[in-house]
C-alpha cells in the first residue's frame, strides 16, 4: 500500500486573497478525493490526508445472522454511515413494526438516502444524546434493540439503553484499524515546521490512534501550534482527557467541521495542548 505522503491538495479560491492559509489535517478514514478533503477544497483551505484509522470489514456472521430475524426487534440504532452501509447493504428496508434511531443528522441523511425512515433523531449528535432521547420518549423500556456497531464501540450507548430497561444486541458490523498508511515521517516534518493550519478529528478513534503513530511529544507539538477541531462531544472528549482544548464543529456534520476548520484557520492557533 502506498503511504500518504503529506502532499497539499490544492483548494480553490483562498480564503483570503493575496493568502496562502496553512493545509488542514483530515485523520478520518479516507482517501484525498474523500467527502471532507472535498468539502474543505470547496473552501479554499489545502488538505492534508494523514487517516489515522481505517475501516474495514468485518466477520459478518453475527451481523447477517441478526438481520435474519430483524422482524424480532423493535429498534435499530445506527451510530455511524458505516453502520448504515453494512446493514443496508445486506437488509434493503426495515421489516413493518421495526423503527430506526439515528446518532445525528448526518447519520439520518444516509439512512433516508437509501430508503430507511428515521423516527428519533437526537438534540444532541453523541451516544449520550441518544440514549437521552430515548429516555424522553420512554420507548425503551421492553423495547428489543439492535445496534450494529464498530469493533471499538464505547459501551455508552448499549449500557445507556440497558439501564432505561432495553434488550440490547450488540453485533460488529464493521472493524477500525490502525491507518497503516500513515507516512509518520512525512507527518513529523510538517510538525517541525509548523505547517499544519488546523487538525480534524471525527472519531474517538482518529484521536487515540494519530497520537500513538506520532507519539505523544510530536502529538503534543502539533497541536500546540495547530488547533483542534472536533465533530461532536465524544470525540472532543477523548482531546480533553488527553489536555486539549479542541474546538467543536458548528454542526456534527463534515460541512459542519469544515465551517468551522475555516475559521480557525482564520483566527489561527486558538487552542494548545496542555500535557
Amino acid at each position: 500500500m502506498t503511504k500518504s505522503s503529506g502532499r497539499i491538495l490544492d483548494g480553490g479560491s483562498r480564503p483570503e486573497a493575496g493568502t496562502e492559509p496553512k493545509p488542514v489535517v483530515v485523520t478520518r478514514a479516507e482517501e484525498r478525493d474523500g467527502p471532507l478533503c472535498t468539502e474543505l477544497r470547496s473552501l479554499g483551505l489545502p488538505v492534508l490526508v494523514w487517516a489515522a484509522v481505517r475501516v474495514m470489514p468485518a466477520d459478518t456472521a453475527a451481523l447477517e445472522q441478526a438481520l435474519s430475524r430483524a422482524d424480532a426487534f423493535d429498534w435499530i440504532v445506527f451510530t455511524s454511515r458505516h453502520g448504515v452501509a453494512a446493514v443496508t447493504g445486506r437488509l434493503p428496508a426495515p421489516p413493518p413494526g421495526m423503527r430506526t434511531a439515528a446518532v445525528g443528522r448526518a447519520t439520518a441523511a444516509v439512512l433516508e438516502q437509501r430508503g430507511w425512515p428515521v423516527d428519533l433523531i437526537p438534540g444532541e449528535p453523541s451516544a449520550g444524546g441518544l440514549v437521552a432521547a430515548f429516555a424522553a420518549s420512554g420507548a425503551a423500556r421492553g423495547a428489543r434493540v439492535l445496534y450494529p456497531a464498530s469493533s471499538r464501540a464505547l459501551p455508552t450507548l448499549a449500557a445507556g439503553l440497558t439501564h432505561l430497561g432495553a434488550e440490547v444486541t450488540t453485533v460488529e458490523a464493521y472493524r477500525l484499524v490502525s491507518g497503516t498508511s500513515l507516512d509518520v515521517d512525512a507527518c513529523r516534518g510538517w510538525i517541525a515546521r509548523q505547517g499544519v493550519g488546523v487538525v480534524t478529528f471525527a472519531s474517538p478513534s482518529a484521536v487515540v490512534e494519530l497520537e500513538s503513530a506520532l507519539g505523544k511529544e510530536d502529538f503534543a507539538r502539533l497541536l500546540g501550534t495547530a488547533p483542534a477541531v472536533a465533530i461532536g462531544p465524544t470525540t472532543a472528549r477523548a482531546l480533553t482527557q488527553r489536555g486539549y482544548t479542541p474546538t467543536l464543529a458548528e454542526s456534527a456534520t463534515l460541512r459542519g467541521l469544515a465551517l468551522t476548520s475555516l475559521n480557525a484557520v482564520r483566527a489561527g492557533p486558538s487552542s494548545r495542548g496542555t500535557s
